[in-house]
């Protein structure tokens, strides 16, 4: 059984404020015309403090986002570069998001609010700084279905229509318009040390680096890691910790996350940012979420290479501190890591123990060639062979040595599984759009938080 985020006392704490005069803008939020309440988080603003607020609070500070008490004055647009589709922009930052407030959870984790669709910024460029109502929708579902999957995921904290008309050119215009609220652990990306790497701040490199290692601890680097002890070299080993079991996650969850640029990766390793996502309709490795990547660079398959591609741009980024030979003995991790870590996860989506790695490796293979033989969908295969049931041939031959996890859930006994595939999202939308019916969305939604109970208590997440 899965554990339910545990109920706090709302607990204010602003860090990042000590950072805020090199690292963000503050910045005002849009004005909307109006503010209506479309989906509130309550299972996660609990783990905040926040689950007590009337729906009419929750508008000031989700729509019109007065301060929460004791916390940030202003809304900050966080200052970034970042490698897209690994070309190098500087001109980049929150141009349609801020970070809102901070505040500690029940294990003293710090966690973030952020926005997206909140209003222009000093980084919006040509853009209007909004976010569509079907942006919204689809990023409840992602984060949704992956937290039930065991990502490690942001959450979505709050939809809010606000009442404007959106003109877009990937889906029909005029749209209905947004604001989003994200709960995430920290905003800080690999992009945002890529910036003061281009403006050569040492200084405040240094300062990020303690604020990171210090608001997002995690495990001392391996004993016999060269220069162990420099701040740098120990968040390098975190990141390509974290960044290591990300990618293992997506796989396993059969996610294309669609945009694997290096403003979008989280040095906490949470998956987040949601744009052009697809769940996997079969096992294929070339399947590409987002149609403007000609190349396939993010492929599904392609997605731990992308990873890694983005940690080694963190390494160059942390040379202004640290010698190369410490980052690159972090880096040549990554590889044995991801493999470590897929098979566990996948271990635990099929509902068994873990093995030896040798072991584990030989049942992803199996099942990774009975999923391209029979053209079976990832989320019915695992379903199906669920603690090693109904599996034959090399398959059974892979499972002969795997003990099933105890413990039953009437899920299993469904006739299907949950799925969350491109036509059910655009039905789920098509209800909203054509009809104002929000009944799909929100059964969908109990529909997976029931699917991740049935999972049980995901692996702990790498890093932390």
């Amino acid at each position: 059984m899965r554990a339910e985020p545990q109920a706090v006392s709302y607990r204010p704490d602003t860090p990042i404020e000590s950072l805020a005069d090199w690292l963000a803008d503050p910045v005002e939020p849009a004005d909307f015309p109006k503010t209506q309440l479309r989906f509130r988080n309550d299972r996660h603003a609990a783990s905040v403090g926040l689950a007590e607020l009337s729906d009419d609070e929750w508008l000031r500070h989700f729509g019109r986002f007065e301060p929460l008490d004791g916390n940030l004055s202003h809304p900050l647009a966080l200052r970034y570069h970042g490698h897209q589709f690994r070309v190098y922009n500087p001109e980049i930052g929150d141009g349609r998001g801020f970070l809102y407030a901070q505040m500690r959870d029940g294990a003293n984790r710090l966690l973030d609010l952020g926005t997206k669709g909140s209003g222009q910024t000093p980084w919006s460029r040509e853009g209007d700084g909004r976010l569509t109502l079907k942006g919204a929708v689809r990023e409840i579902l992602a984060t949704e279905m992956l937290e039930a999957l065991g990502v490690y995921t942001s959450k979505t904290f709050s939809v809010v229509e606000t009442g404007e008309e959106l003109w877009r050119g990937d889906e029909p215009s005029p749209t209905r318009s947004a604001v989003m609220t994200r709960l995430s652990h920290g905003h800080i990306r690999i992009g945002t040390f890529q910036r003061l790497l281009a403006i050569e701040e040492r200084d405040h490199m240094a300062a990020l680096v303690d604020y990171c290692l210090a608001q997002f601890p995690g495990p001392p680097p391996p004993e016999d890691a060269p220069d162990r002890d420099e701040p740098a070299v120990r968040l390098m080993h975190l990141v390509v910790e974290r960044m290591a079991d990300l990618a293992a996650s997506w796989m396993v969850a059969g996610f294309v996350h669609g945009v694997l640029n290096t403003d979008n990766m989280n040095i906490t390793g949470e998956s987040f940012d949601y744009g052009p996502w697809r769940f996997l309709p079969r096992w294929d490795p070339a399947f590409t979420a987002a149609y403007f990547d000609h190349q396939g660079l993010y492929a599904f398959g392609r997605q731990p290479e992308a990873l890694n591609w983005n940690c080694g741009q963190f390494a160059i980024a942390l040379r202004l501190l640290a010698d190369a030979p410490p980052l690159i003995a972090a880096m040549e991790r990554f590889g044995p890591l991801y493999m470590e870590t897929i098979g566990k996860r996948w271990c635990w989506r099929m509902g068994l123990e873990s093995n030896d790695a040798e072991a584990n490796a030989a049942l992803v293979a199996a099942c990774e060639k009975d999923m391209v033989e029979s053209g079976i969908a990832p989320d019915e295969f695992f379903f199906s062979h669920r603690g090693g049931r109904r599996a034959e041939g090399e398959l059974a031959d892979a499972l002969r040595n795997f003990e099933p996890v105890g413990g039953e859930h009437p899920y299993w006994n469904d006739e299907r599984p949950e799925s969350m595939l491109i036509d059910e999202v655009e039905t789920i939308w098509a209800a909203i759009a054509e009809k104002d019916d929000w009944q799909p969305l929100q059964e969908k939604i109990a529909a997976l938080r029931r699917m991740g109970e049935a999972h049980g208590e995901p692996p702990f997440p790498a890093g932390h």
